[in-house]
């Protein structure tokens, strides 16, 4: 009795990680399915985050990327259906805002947006929940095409 209750649990945890990983997956390729025809996927931003500390500052994942002058470029956002927060994704060049899913002065939300690039360097990508809520999210960097 006590094999087969290791075996059951031993088999619950190996799938059960296998699952979340298959979630994930499925995400990743319904967010990209969503950015629409013309963008081909070049990466994901798989994110996991907490609610925000005492300190009331929310979490944020960051990711840098090099991308390249007179490209255009789409970033995707999607939450995952289990996620609490809504996820926010802004790209940056050093200290400069360049482009953001969420406008907090109208409080409206966008599932995407292009960018232009005009110089080819180093981009920041910061993705983070709505008023600091625990969340499950991914991003999408696509390409559209070459000016």
């Amino acid at each position: 009795m006590k094999r087969g209750l290791l075996l059951a649990l031993f088999f619950i945890a190996c799938t059960g990680s296998n699952l979340f990983a298959q979630s994930t997956t499925k995400l990743v390729e319904i967010c990209a399915e969503s950015a629409g025809t013309d963008a081909t996927y070049l990466k994901d931003f798989v994110v996991q985050l907490e609610s925000a500390g005492p300190d009331g500052k929310p979490p944020v994942a960051k990711y840098s990327m090099v991308l390249s002058k007179n490209n255009v470029y789409r970033f995707t956002i999607c939450n995952s259906d289990d996620s609490e927060g809504r996820a926010v994704l802004q790209l940056f060049d050093m200290n400069i805002m360049l482009g953001s899913t969420y406008n907090p002065s109208t409080g409206k939300e966008y599932k995407s947006f292009d960018f232009q690039c005009q110089k080819t360097g180093v981009y920041h990508v910061f993705i983070s929940f709505i008023e600091g809520k625990k969340g499950n999210a991914v991003g999408i960097l696509s390409y559209i095409k070459t000016l």
